[in-house]
């Protein structure tokens, strides 16, 4: 069945606004069958050969969420030391996190071993299991943004440390850890774009046809 244009404009719009939300978070709880909704849009993504790779843990207990915020503080402090001057100062001003500010986080992973869809695409790119789970929380990412949920991804974490945390079996690979949470407003852009970090590039200098961009070099 074809797409009405409002039903089209609206997918868009959603891609468009989506935002990487570390601020604003407001203190109720997304209920359980608004979080499922999500988390079910998040299960519909693609998957190479029907494997499904992609786990889900909702984290709300607020003594959990300190130990990974504590993590996180600790992973911060030398990850700054990689910038100086006023890229540093910079650095010190974002907001990077919103851990204990969301009422829950959702850390996704991903069980690249799985035996579900009999290894199909994955005999010469095994890494497309993992390409998977990113489709996932992309998902999860437009679901919420259209649900009026924030999504903030933490990728500044000791992954030992996260799995020790989270009980995160060996054979299960940590993708994302996500704040998540209903917020008051969202920005009109992208923060690091409002707050000096990077400036976003247009698209013409993202598609080439037939052959790689020479200046991709």
């Amino acid at each position: 069945m074809d797409f009405s244009a409002d039903e089209r404009g609206a997918v868009y719009r959603a891609i468009a606004e989506r935002r990487d939300v570390r601020r604003g978070f407001l203190p109720e709880a997304v209920p359980d069958e608004v979080m499922m909704r999500v988390l079910g849009a998040a299960h519909a993504a693609p998957s190479v050969g029907l494997m499904q790779p992609s786990r889900f843990v909702v984290v709300r207990d607020v003594a959990v969420r300190t130990a990974v915020r504590e993590a996180f503080l600790a992973a911060n402090a030398s990850a700054k030391e990689a910038y100086e001057g006023e890229r540093r100062e910079l650095y010190d001003g974002l907001k990077l996190e919103g851990i204990l500010e969301a009422p829950q986080n959702v850390c996704v992973l991903c069980d690249a071993c799985s035996d579900q869809g009999h290894g199909l695409g994955r005999q010469t790119m095994p890494e497309a299991a993992i390409y998977s789970t990113v489709c996932a929380v992309q998902n999860l990412w437009l679901a919420g943004r259209v649900e009026g949920i924030g999504v903030g991804w933490v990728s500044i974490l000791d992954m030992a440390k996260l799995r020790e945390i989270l009980g995160v079996p060996e054979r299960l690979t940590v993708v994302a850890y996500l704040c998540v949470g209903y917020v008051g407003e969202f920005g009109r852009g992208p923060e690091l774009e409002r707050v000096g970090w990077e400036s976003r590039r247009g698209l013409e200098g993202a598609v080439s046809f037939d052959r790689c961009g020479a200046e991709w070099g």
